[in-house]
């Protein structure tokens, strides 16, 4: 009879083998790039942020390691997970100026520093990091002793009706971050920043992202459609509606303004202030935090019984 470890053990092989892909295919670019001739990638001057060169070629081997460690343990190890989530972490902030281009892309609005390479190496990037989480949250199924299937931990019974008293925090949090956010621009001023389509079009994302995303997702209006809205009205919303952009668009946030975060610590130069862009990054990062919290709340308040455990 096969049982359901039998069976996520299977599925973390697939995983494993995905991310020895990525790491071979990726890793592959990424050392032809460093001992050999990288393209060119215009005003940016690199496809990745903080993880150029070498640095890239290490970071791809230790993810393929990562996965290989974790589909060989047995136990539950908490610093062999932290260890893999550190590293995915690590590869969405390489490739946080992938966040801006997307918008760009949406709004038709592509700039003249668009590199179609760049672009395509920052999808590779984001790609292993994908895998890798895969890969990991698997290992934590696998080991903890939790469901192969959904990862629960709640027992019947203890399933929440209401959101938990820290994620209505993160989601005020998250509020507050975007109000400084703006209150840090008002004082410099707006100047330049309404004649650029992608710069609007992602304050309007960051604005919708900021004040109604984070207070639907502890709000009961965030799981039935309001009675305003025509034809939906008393309807279930669907939970990836406001989950695909809370987690997305939270990590995005996040490794984007963080790693801007760091090259104003290294004294990277830019037309602002310190003091303005130390707080406006802050801000953001802040906001990205209230969403990822929030939404993990959301998420596990909102999910169905799982058929494989009931729970």
């Amino acid at each position: 009879m096969t049982t359901p470890t039998a069976i996520a053990r299977r599925s973390g092989n697939g995983l494993t083998y995905a991310v020895l892909a990525w790491t071979v295919a990726y890793g592959g670019v990424r050392l032809a790039w460093t001992v050999g001739e990288a393209p060119e990638f215009g005003p940016f001057g690199s496809d990745l942020l903080g993880f150029t060169g070498w640095r890239s070629v290490v970071l791809c081997l230790a993810a393929g390691a990562a996965a290989v460690a974790l589909d060989r343990a047995t136990t539950w190890r908490p610093m062999l997970a932290g260890f893999a989530w550190a590293l995915g972490g690590a590869l969405v902030a390489a490739a946080a100026i992938l966040l801006p281009e997307l918008v760009s892309l949406l709004l038709f609005a592509r700039g003249p520093s668009f590199d179609p390479v760049a672009f395509a190496s920052r999808l590779g990037c984001v790609t292993g990091a994908v895998l890798l989480g895969l890969a990991t949250a698997r290992y934590q199924r696998r080991t903890r002793g939790d469901c192969p299937d959904c990862c629960r931990m709640v027992r019947p019974g203890q399933q929440r009706s209401a959101p938990a008293p820290w994620a209505r925090w993160a989601a005020y949090v998250a509020v507050a971050g975007l109000v400084t956010r703006f209150v840090a621009q008002a004082v410099v001023g707006f100047d330049g920043l309404t004649q650029d389509a992608s710069v609007i079009g992602l304050e309007i994302g960051l604005v919708l992202a900021g004040a109604l995303l984070p207070l639907a997702l502890v709000g009961h209006w965030g799981e039935v459609w309001p009675g305003w809205v025509p034809l939906l009205a008393g309807r279930t919303i669907p939970r990836r509606l406001l989950l695909v952009p809370g987690f997305g668009l939270g990590a995005s946030v996040v490794a984007y303004f963080g790693m801007g975060l760091t090259q104003v610590a290294s004294g990277s130069a830019s037309e602002f202030s310190d003091l303005f862009l130390w707080v406006a990054m802050s801000a953001y990062c802040l906001l990205g935090l209230g969403l990822l919290a929030a939404s993990s709340d959301y998420h596990l308040r909102t999910r169905s019984a799982c058929r494989a455990c009931g729970r």
